[in-house]
Parts: structure tokens; C-alpha cells; sequence
């Protein structure tokens, strides 16, 4: 396609999807959550083509050499594509967000003021690898009464397109328009730049989700309102005071779980005052696990399977099986090293005393504090929230897991009695 015509198509989909918007406000929660329902029917009434259509894009992606981390984010098999429908149902059993009354107040003069919430309108999302984020930001962008325009990476273009006819499919179910959850059609990254730069007046804010490069680029270029995070570069911190079992089993969850995700553990930093108790045992259960070490020259001291780190190691998402490890001096040296190196995502803390724990969460400043867990809680369904599109790290608007209440907005609704400003 040439520029011009993408131009004319991503333009033609702004209206459209600003069309379907004003529906969606109005629509009731009983019909979001039956066009919910229905798009998890059809998700698992078409698995198998679903399984074909994926497995055309890991073919794809083995012919041009694609990481086995990438690989595994894109893989689909039964069990994937059942919580793909699990999670449409989650999303559809939860409380609508749109009109919950946030707060109410009365004012001396007889207003009576309330704050609501509200749909934000038409959300562009734009995304990679992983085809469940086709469901999972379509449902929540639904259940918040928005809009959806999903642009999938090229890696996952037919699984995507699969899941997306299954969700177009739930909304002419339920009355709804199909134009409420559409997928930019195209492989041509000039349409990612329409969605930055040209369509300001259809898109009220984006949602990145993906590596570095996607999420910088978007965060830099967007024209619109943009919710998102560059990496997730998450620390353990194992204090003097941690319990043995729990810091050995919370490492290795932390960082072996799933490698390929924002929430893994890419530092683990432990105390120096537990070096002689604590590194030894945790380092051998990595080893064993089959990840590999890189550690500052006091832990290659003490290690000589650790691989010596080098500056770059500490602000580096491996999303692999390989973990930096260095020794600091308490909390206050964890919490320096992590306000250093950190990316705002999550971090845990592995500790027994309560004031060591107080003082990290008071002090570390991400988006997810976890105390005595494992970083790979750091997701929205872990959370209660249902599904997620993202782990937001800015400081405005929502922060942390991003599901259907982060979606919205607010309204002022003020009531009075004939009263007029003297």
C-alpha cells in the first residue's frame, strides 16, 4: 500500500471507531458483558483455527530466527487459547467502571457535587508479539466503554487476525457495533505513524505495549496522551533479616518463572550482611535452574560459576535466562542501586523486619513494591483485575497494571437548587 492509502485507511478507521465509541457509552453493562461472553465462545469454538493460524506465524518467525523468548511470547497451544476465553470471562464478571460514582460532596452554598466515571473514547493500542493481547485489550477497552484500534506486530499477524474475527464476531452478537474493536489490517509500519502523528482528532490516548524501541518510540512521537513503559528492569533485594526458604524459592520464581516477561527479575541484589548465609544457596538454585550468572567482583569472589558484570548488565532486560547479581550494603544501598538502574516496574523486597520493609517501600519509587513475592505477580489478572493491556510506570493518570478502571475517565456532575455566583 502506498502512504496515501494508508493515510485514507487509518483515517476511515478513526471515524469509524469514533462512531462506535458513542455507542459504546451508551451501551448497558448487561450488553458489554454478553458480547464478552460471546467473543469467549467463539474463542474457544475456533481453537484449532486459531492453533493453524499460529502456528503460520511461528513458522515465520523460525525462518527469520526469531529468540526463544520472542517464540515463546507468540507460541499458542490449548491451554493458552483456554485462558484467552477464561480471561474474556474474567473481564466480563467483573464491575462495569462507567458511571461508578467516584466521590460526593455537598458545599455550603447547596451544590451537591459528584464525580463519575467515564469512558476515555477511542484507545489505540500497539503492540507485538503476543497474540492474547488482541483479547485482552479489546475486553478491557470494552468493559470501560471504549473504543479499540489494535495494531499487532508483524510477528503475530495471523494469529491476531484470528482472535480479533472472534471479538468482532461477540459484538454483532450482543447488538454491538463490530467497528467498536478494529485491527489496523496492514503490516506497513507508516500505519504506526498515523496512529503517532495523524489521528489526533480519533485517538485519545495509546497504549504501547512491547520492547524498548516500540515503547520509546511511541512515548517520543505520539501526538496523543501515551500510557506506557520503556522496559521492565525489576530487582530483588535480599535483606540480612530474609528467611532462607523464602529468598531461594522467590529468586528463582522471580527470574525462572517466565523469562520472556516485563515482570522477571533481571537484578538480584542481596545484602551484604547475608553474603556468607544467603548468596551461596540462592546462587546454586539459579545455577540449577539453569540461569545464567553475571555479578559484581565481590559475588564473582565468592561464586566462580558468575561471570564477571559490566556496566551495561544493570540496565539491561535480558528477558532470558540471565540474571545480574551484586551485594550492596542494606536497604539503603538496595534502594540505591535500584533508583539508579531501575525502570519503574516492580521490585521486591525479601525481608522479616517489618522496619527494613518499611523503609523500601517508602523509599523505592516503581510503579509495583512487592514484599516477600515474586516480581512475576506484577500482572493485572494476579491482581484481581481481570485481564491487562500493560504495567504503566509514568506517574499520571493510571500507574502499575493497566485493566478496565484504569480505561476511564472522570466527570464532574454538579446539582443544585437555582443557585447563582454573586
Amino acid at each position: 500500500m502506498s502512504n496515501q492509502d494508508i493515510v485514507a485507511l487509518m483515517d476511515d478507521m478513526g471515524k469509524r471507531a469514533r462512531a462506535a465509541a458513542m455507542q459504546l457509552a451508551r451501551a448497558s453493562s448487561a450488553e458489554k458483558q454478553a458480547a464478552l461472553m460471546a467473543m469467549a465462545a467463539t474463542i474457544r469454538a475456533r481453537e484449532s483455527e486459531i492453533l493453524v493460524e499460529n502456528q503460520k506465524d511461528l513458522a515465520a518467525a523460525d525462518e527469520h530466527g526469531l529468540s526463544g523468548a520472542m517464540r515463546d511470547r507468540l507460541a499458542l497451544d490449548h491451554d493458552r487459547v483456554e485462558a484467552i476465553a477464561a480471561g474474556l470471562e474474567t473481564v466480563a464478571a467483573f464491575k462495569d467502571p462507567v458511571g461508578d460514582l467516584m466521590e460526593e460532596w455537598d458545599r455550603p452554598n447547596g451544590l451537591k457535587i459528584s464525580r463519575v466515571r467515564v469512558p476515555l473514547g477511542v484507545i489505540g493500542v500497539i503492540y507485538e508479539s503476543r497474540p492474547n493481547v488482541t483479547a485482552d485489550a479489546g475486553a478491557l477497552c470494552l468493559k470501560a466503554g471504549n473504543a479499540a484500534i489494535l495494531r499487532g506486530g508483524s510477528e503475530s499477524v495471523f494469529s491476531a487476525r484470528a482472535i480479533h474475527a472472534c471479538l468482532v464476531e461477540g459484538l454483532t452478537a450482543a447488538g454491538l457495533p463490530g467497528d467498536a474493536i478494529q485491527l489496523v489490517p496492514t503490516r506497513d509500519r507508516a500505519a504506526v505513524g498515523a496512529m503517532l502523528q495523524d489521528m489526533a482528532e480519533y485517538i485519545d490516548i495509546l497504549i504501547p505495549r512491547g520492547g524498548k524501541g516500540l515503547n520509546a518510540r511511541v512515548m517520543a512521537e505520539a501526538r496523543v496522551p501515551v500510557i506506557g513503559h520503556l522496559e521492565g528492569i525489576c530487582h530483588v533485594y535480599v535483606d540480612k533479616s530474609a528467611d532462607l526458604e523464602k529468598a531461594v524459592a522467590i529468586a528463582v520464581n522471580a527470574k525462572m518463572r517466565r523469562t520472556g516477561i516485563c515482570g522477571t527479575a533481571e537484578t538480584l541484589l542481596v545484602d551484604r550482611a547475608a553474603a556468607a548465609t544467603h548468596l551461596r544457596p540462592i546462587l546454586d538454585a539459579l545455577a540449577g535452574a539453569g540461569c545464567a550468572l553475571r555479578g559484581d567482583a565481590d559475588v564473582c569472589a565468592a561464586d566462580d560459576r558468575v561471570t564477571l558484570a559490566v556496566e551495561e548488565d544493570w540496565s539491561t532486560e535480558y528477558l532470558d535466562a540471565i540474571l545480574s547479581v551484586a551485594l550492596v550494603d542494606g536497604v539503603d544501598g538496595a534502594v540505591e542501586h535500584i533508583g539508579k538502574y531501575s525502570s519503574g516496574h516492580t521490585e521486591a523486597i525479601i525481608a522479616e523486619d517489618v522496619a527494613v520493609v518499611e523503609r523500601f517501600t517508602r523509599l523505592v519509587d516503581s510503579a509495583i513494591l512487592m514484599v516477600n513475592a515474586s516480581t512475576q505477580y506484577a500482572d493485572g489478572g494476579e491482581f484481581g483485575m481481570g485481564a491487562e493491556i500493560g504495567i504503566a510506570t509514568g506517574k499520571l493518570h493510571a500507574r502499575g497494571p493497566v485493566g478496565a478502571e484504569q480505561l476511564t475517565s472522570y466527570k464532574y456532575i454538579v446539582h443544585g437548587s437555582g443557585q447563582t455566583r454573586p
